[in-house]
């Protein structure tokens, strides 16, 4: 059965799901989500330990509803395997059960990250694939960029799509002051977007100025796969960048532009209209947000 795939992050551990059109949920792979309450690097060890969990339910009476066969993950040999997936009300059951009260921190991620914001605007993110929104902005704009933040940001935060007035720090790097917003945003917007390298410079000073209060790295990567669909029927695979080594390279990129050009063009595709990739692209572009 096909549907879609989502990556969730637990402590820097995958959580794989599969959305189940015809019930309407989510399923999600028993030995993720094992791997990431016990930190467990080996699968192997995973699966024993998941087969001694439900034989240890089923002999208390708790019996977890899975599907084993419908779905299939890709296993360590890179082949896709059937493998037991638990729906939403079966991996809550699951956690509060968990021997040692180790999954309670499990617990309160699984069962918030949906509900809040980044949930919400994740979910709309991933829509934006099926609204044919993409289709109609024209990239590089400013405009574009409000549309796409408009969009993933509306109904959850009053300024979606607007430019911010106030000025903002992280980590100590002071971004564009916005009282120069008029000058600096259509001078960047009038950067060349012809050659690779171009269009990785404008997504740079885009990253500097930080034109919204909040959900700029979301927005503007959305922004730049657009630039390159458009001028080099590319996009980013985001998937294949280690969430550390993009967030060094986008630190360094202020001064030099070449380890986030690097990165980047070590993981393009021309898998443009591919929905899995974009999808698996809004998962990673939201797990780099995670701290």
């Amino acid at each position: 059965m096909e549907g879609k795939k989502s990556i969730r992050f637990y402590n820097d551990r995958e959580v794989r799901a599969v959305w189940d059109e015809n019930r309407s949920k989510w399923w999600f792979s028993a030995i993720d989500i094992i791997r990431a309450i016990n930190d467990e690097d080996d699968y192997l060890k995973a699966g024993n330990y998941w087969r001694w969990l439900k034989r240890k339910f089923s002999s208390e009476g708790v019996q977890l509803v899975s599907v084993t066969h419908d779905f299939k993950f890709e296993a360590p040999d890179g082949k896709q395997r059937a493998s037991d997936a638990l729906d939403a009300k079966c991996v809550q059951t699951l956690a509060k059960r968990y021997p040692a009260n180790r999954a309670n921190a499990f617990l309160d991620w699984f069962t918030y990250s949906d509900n809040s914001i980044d949930g919400q605007s994740k979910k709309k993110a991933y829509d934006l694939f099926e609204s044919g929104l993409l289709d109609s902005l024209k990239p590089g704009t400013v405009k574009c960029l409000q549309q796409i933040h408009a969009f993933i940001f509306g109904g959850l935060y009053d300024f979606a799509g607007k430019i911010r007035t106030k000025n903002i720090s992280k980590g100590g790097f002071t971004f564009a002051n916005a009282l120069h917003f008029s000058t600096i945003l259509p001078n960047i917007e009038k950067m060349p977007e012809g050659t690779f390298d171009e269009i990785v410079n404008k997504y740079i000073e885009m990253n500097v100025a930080h034109p919204f209060m909040e959900g700029n790295g979301r927005s503007a990567r959305i922004w730049l796969d657009l630039m390159l669909r458009r001028s080099l029927k590319k996009c980013i695979d985001w998937s294949r960048i280690d969430k550390n080594a993009y967030l060094e390279a986008m630190r360094r990129s202020v001064v030099d532009p070449a380890p986030i050009r690097a990165l980047l063009s070590g993981a393009l595709t021309d898998l443009i209209n591919d929905r899995e990739t974009f999808m698996k692209g809004i998962d990673y572009s939201y797990y780099y947000e995670q701290s």
